[in-house]
């Protein structure tokens, strides 16, 4: 499971104790066994036998489905906290009450997790089924009040400290994953005001600029510089439209880098087609690690591929992220790559694996290049 949430920390915590709690009962009786308490019959090994599967049985899908399954709680309620104590003192022959004592004392671990493990009442109905049998079995065997009255005691708040620990984890972890999920909100909300406040600034410096050059005839609107700056901020104003209409809940801060290193490459007279969709939410570094390899991946076509124009498309891809850079143009045989495409495995598969991720290129002579980064890898 991982960290997880404050919930499953919470019933991690309690599996964990109870656990202990059932072994520390076990122990009890494998010493009890081992000095020879079991009237000289194997008998009693097999109902320890019986316990120590039942614990197996109880904790062991506890661990697989995260938290108790309520027919094993049963099943451990029945076989160790009902019958054992019967099973010890008619079949294995402890009719004392020193020696069916480690038999009783596993009661106490059961209804602990009858406690936490079933709903209110069948909760509240095992306990007292608990107490009631383990009160017949002393008494059958001789035992004084006092030791009746500590031991159902034992079985009862055995019960209502498991009970009361479980609300009082479960508390926190509920109140934990609150704070996390406001904080993640808090977080969110900033960084979707950064990324407002750094496109603002973009437009003023870019898009804004351009018009007010051209709207006060500081400039030749119909000269090639100005008509090729004037197409790369439109595409950049399509991408910019595109990611507020297409995307819920992105994230800014790759989607920015991304967009960095498209707008580098723009500014050296590369065309891009860029398409964001869906991004995740990723690490610092690993939102590095994709933009510096996007950027060198552009690089390449600018430098390598004789062709004035790339695709880029970037999305979620199952619980990571998935980004393509393509071009249409010379390409090149991967077995025998050029001493100027030695970027790809310094600055685009390096970068990647640095990070968790992976990068794969495709290209093959006369059809261009393909390059897909993946994370995680």
């Amino acid at each position: 499971m991982g960290i997880g949430s404050g919930l499953q920390r919470a019933q991690s915590f309690l599996l964990l104790a109870t656990g202990l709690y059932r072994i520390s009962h076990l122990a009890v009786g494998l010493v009890g066994l081992a000095h020879g308490r079991s009237g000289g019959r194997p008998v009693g090994w097999l109902l320890m036998a019986t316990a120590v599967g039942c614990t197996v049985l109880v904790f062991g899908a506890a661990r697989s489905h995260g938290w108790l399954r309520a027919p094993h709680v049963v099943t451990d309620v029945v076989l160790v906290g009902c019958a054992l104590p019967f099973a010890a003192y008619f079949w294995a022959g402890m009719r004392e009450t020193p020696a069916i004592g480690w038999a009783m004392l596993l009661g106490g671990s059961s209804s602990g997790l009858a406690a936490i493990g079933l709903t209110r009442w069948p909760a509240a109905a095992a306990v007292l089924a608990i107490a009631a049998i383990h009160v017949v079995g002393y008494r059958m065997t001789g035992a004084g009040i006092a030791v009746i009255g500590a031991h159902t005691n034992a079985v009862l708040s055995s019960a209502a400290i498991t009970w009361l620990l479980w609300r009082y984890v479960r508390r926190q972890g509920t109140l934990l994953d609150a704070a996390n999920e406001l904080a993640v909100t808090a977080e969110a909300g900033r960084v979707r005001y950064a990324e407002r406040i750094a496109h603002h600034r973009a437009l003023h410096d870019t898009v804004l600029a351009t018009l007010t050059t051209i709207a006060r005839g500081g400039v030749d609107a119909n000269s090639a510089p100005v008509r090729s700056r004037c197409a790369r901020e439109a595409a950049y104003l399509r991408r910019l439209i595109q990611r507020s209409a297409e995307e819920e809940g992105p994230a800014p801060g790759l989607a920015a880098a991304l967009e960095g290193a498209v707008r580098a490459a723009e500014d050296l007279e590369l065309k891009v087609t860029a398409r964001y969709h869906d991004l995740p939410s990723v690490p610092p570094d690993v939102v590095s690690a994709l933009a510096d390899a996007v950027a060198e991946a552009l690089n390449n076509v600018q430098r390598h591929a004789r062709t004035g124009r790339a695709f880029l498309t970037a999305a979620r891809h199952g619980d990571g992220v998935l980004v393509t850079v393509v071009d249409r143009g010379a390409g090149f045989a991967p077995g025998a790559v050029a001493a100027g495409h030695v970027g790809l495995a310094r600055s685009v598969h390096a970068r990647m694996r640095e990070a968790g991720g992976f990068a794969e290129v495709d290209s093959t002579p006369g059809e261009g290049t393909v390059v897909e980064l993946r994370w995680p890898g």
